[in-house]
C-alpha cells in the first residue's frame, strides 16, 4: 500500500466527507478545535456512563431508618431540586421494598463490591489499555472501548426488566463494563498531547478536564430523571448516549496531526532538535502535489513506536505522582459513588431529600470540581509547579471535607457551598495529576528517538490512581455501617497521605525556585520539577 492511500486509511470518514463536501481542508487550527470537542464529548460520556450506580443506590437499598411520606420541598434552586410525588406502585414503593440481592442486611456492602469490581477491572486494564493505546490506532482503539462500555451498562440495567436478582449477573456487568472503560483516558490524554505543546498546558487541560465533572453531571441528570420509570432506564439511557459519543469519535476524531497529512515536530528526534522555544507553531501543512497527498511523516497511528511499562516508569515523576494519585482518586472516587446516598440518608435543614433530589444535588459537587481545574491548571503554569499546586490543594481539602461533614447539616444553603468547596479542592489536583502531570511525562526528554510513552504513562498514573478509585468504595460500603463520620475520618486520612507524597517533589521546586543548589546524588535531573523547563520540556 502506498504512503498515501495509507494516510488516506487513517483520515476518519467523517473529515474525508467534511473535505469532499467543502473542496478544501481545515486549518491546523480547526483541527485542534475539533479535537478538543470530541475528546471532551467522548470522556464526559464516560463518565456519564460511571454515574448511575450511585444514583440508584438508595433504590436498591432502602434506608429502613428514613421516614416516608413527610417529604418537604428542597431548596432555592429552580425546579431541578423539588421532590415528587410518587403513586404507592412507584418509586416509594420500590425505596421501600428494595432490589434483591442488594435489600438485604449486607446490603450496603454488596454495593460497595460492585463499586470495587468495576474500578479494579478499571484500574488493571488501565495498565494494558495505555501500552495497546501507543501502539493501535488511537481513535478505533477508543471507539471499541466506547461502544463496548455502553452495550454492558445497559445489559446492567436489563436486569431489572428481565427481573434478575443474582448477584453475579451485575458483579460480571460491571467487571466487563471497568475492562472497556479503561480505553478511555489514555486515548484521549495521548491525543491532546499529540495535538498540543506544553505551552499553556495545564490550564488548557485545566478547561479541557472539565469533561469529567460535566459527564458526572450529565449522568447524575440523565440516571435521575428516568429513575421514576424503573431503575434500568438509568443504565440504559448513558448506555446508549456512550455508544453515541463512539460513532461521533469513529467518524471525526484524528488522534494525530499526520493522519491527517500534518507533520509535528515532537514526531521525530530530528525535527526536535531544531525545535524553536513555541513548539506549538511549529507544524508544517502537507504538500500537495497532482491531488497526491505527500507527507514525509511516518509516525502516524499505526506506525508509532510506543514504550514498556518498565521504561515508562523510569521516566522521572511517574511513580511518585501516580501513589499520589492513588489516594487522591479514593477521596474523588468515594464522593463519586456515595455522595448521592450519603445526600439521601441524612438529615439536611431538618429534612431528607428524595433519591431523585439527591442525585441532582449532588452535581454541585462536580461544579466546584470544574473550577478546581481550571484554577489548579492555572496556578501550576503561573507557579511552574505542578506539584506544590497538587499538594497544596489536596491539603487544603481536608479542611473543607471536616467543615462539610460538621456543617453541612445546618441548612441547605450551607450545605451546597461547603459541598462545592469540597469538590473544589478535591478534583482539583486530580484533575492536574491525570491530564497535565501525565502528558507532560509522557513527552519527557528522557524519551529518546521515536519512542512515545503518552498513553502508556497515562496508564501508570491512572491505573495506580484507579486502584485507589476502588479502594475508597469500597471501604466506604463496610465503614459506612459504623457511621458517616468514620468514612470522613477515612477520607481526609487519605488526602494528607496524598499530600505527603509530593513532598520531595514540593522541597525540590521550592529548592529551584530559591535558586538553592540540589544534590543530586544519581546525576538525573531532580524529579520534583513536572512544569520546570530543566525537567518537562522537550526544549535542548
Amino acid at each position: 500500500m502506498s504512503r498515501s492511500s495509507d494516510t488516506t486509511r487513517r483520515t476518519p470518514p467523517g473529515i474525508l466527507l467534511m473535505r469532499s463536501i467543502r473542496g478544501k481542508d481545515w486549518s491546523f487550527s480547526t483541527y485542534r478545535y475539533v479535537v478538543l470537542f470530541v475528546t471532551f464529548i467522548a470522556y464526559a460520556c464516560y463518565h456519564a456512563s460511571r454515574k448511575p450506580t450511585s444514583i440508584v443506590k438508595s433504590v436498591l437499598y432502602p434506608d429502613p431508618d428514613r421516614p416516608l411520606g413527610n417529604e418537604q420541598y428542597p431548596w432555592p434552586i429552580a425546579s431541578v431540586f423539588i421532590k415528587e410525588k410518587f403513586s404507592d406502585t412507584g418509586i416509594n414503593w420500590m425505596r421501600n421494598k428494595g432490589w434483591a440481592p442488594f435489600n438485604g442486611p449486607d446490603g450496603t456492602s454488596k454495593l460497595g463490591e460492585i463499586d470495587v469490581a468495576f474500578l479494579a477491572c478499571y484500574s488493571l486494564g488501565m495498565y494494558v489499555a495505555g501500552h495497546l493505546g501507543d501502539t493501535l490506532d488511537l481513535r478505533l482503539f477508543l471507539t471499541t472501548g466506547m461502544i463496548g462500555s455502553g452495550i454492558f451498562v445497559g445489559i446492567f440495567g436489563m436486569g431489572y426488566f428481565w427481573n434478575v436478582h443474582v448477584f453475579w449477573f451485575y458483579l460480571v456487568m460491571q467487571m466487563v463494563a471497568g475492562l472497556f472503560q479503561a480505553t478511555g483516558w489514555p486515548s484521549v490524554v495521548a491525543v491532546i498531547g499529540n495535538w498540543f505543546g506544553k505551552r499553556k498546558r495545564g490550564l488548557i487541560m485545566g478547561i479541557w478536564n472539565a469533561h469529567t465533572s460535566v459527564g458526572n453531571i450529565t449522568g447524575s441528570l440523565l440516571a435521575a430523571s428516568v429513575l421514576n420509570y424503573g431503575w434500568g432506564w438509568s443504565f440504559i439511557v448513558p448506555g446508549a448516549l456512550i455508544v453515541m459519543g463512539g460513532i461521533l469519535v469513529y467518524f471525526f476524531l484524528p488522534a494525530y496531526p499526520e493522519d491527517i497529512g500534518f507533520t509535528c515536530p515532537q514526531g521525530s528526534a530530528t525535527n526536535a532538535v531544531a525545535e524553536p522555544n513555541d513548539e506549538e507553531a511549529q507544524i508544517s501543512k502537507r504538500n500537495v502535489v497532482g491531488g497526491e497527498i505527500n507527507t514525509a511523516s511516518s509516525h502516524g497511528s499505526v506506525r508509532r513506536k510506543s514504550v514498556g511499562l518498565l521504561e515508562a516508569c523510569s521516566i522521572p515523576g511517574v511513580i511518585p505522582f501516580a501513589l499520589c494519585l492513588f489516594f487522591a482518586k479514593l477521596v474523588a472516587y468515594t464522593f463519586l459513588y456515595w455522595l448521592p446516598f450519603y445526600l439521601s440518608q441524612t438529615e439536611i435543614g431538618g429534612e431528607y431529600v428524595s433519591v431523585k433530589s439527591a442525585g441532582n444535588l449532588s452535581t454541585l459537587f462536580d461544579v466546584g470540581g470544574i473550577v478546581g481545574g481550571i484554577l489548579a491548571g492555572y496556578m501550576s503554569d503561573k507557579l511552574n509547579a505542578r506539584a506544590i499546586t497538587a499538594a497544596s490543594f489536596m491539603y487544603a481539602a481536608i479542611p473543607s471535607m471536616l467543615l462539610y461533614r460538621t456543617y453541612g447539616s445546618i441548612s441547605k444553603t450551607v450545605n451546597i457551598v461547603l459541598m462545592m468547596t469540597a469538590g473544589l479542592f478535591i478534583n482539583g489536583p486530580y484533575a492536574l495529576i491525570t491530564t497535565a502531570v501525565s502528558a507532560d511525562l509522557g513527552t519527557h526528554s528522557s524519551l529518546r528517538g521515536d519512542s512515545r510513552a503518552l498513553a502508556t504513562v497515562t496508564a501508570i498514573i491512572d491505573g495506580t490512581g484507579s486502584m485507589g478509585a476502588a479502594l475508597g468504595p469500597l471501604l466506604t460500603g463496610f465503614i459506612s455501617t459504623q457511621g458517616w463520620d468514620a468514612v470522613f475520618v477515612m477520607l481526609m486520612i487519605g488526602a494528607l497521605i496524598a499530600g505527603l507524597l509530593l513532598s520531595r517533589l514540593v522541597i525540590a521546586e521550592l529548592s529551584e525556585k530559591t535558586c538553592k543548589p540540589m544534590s543530586q546524588s544519581s546525576g538525573q535531573q531532580s524529579i520534583g520539577a513536572p512544569v520546570t523547563q530543566p525537567l518537562l520540556s522537550d526544549r535542548r
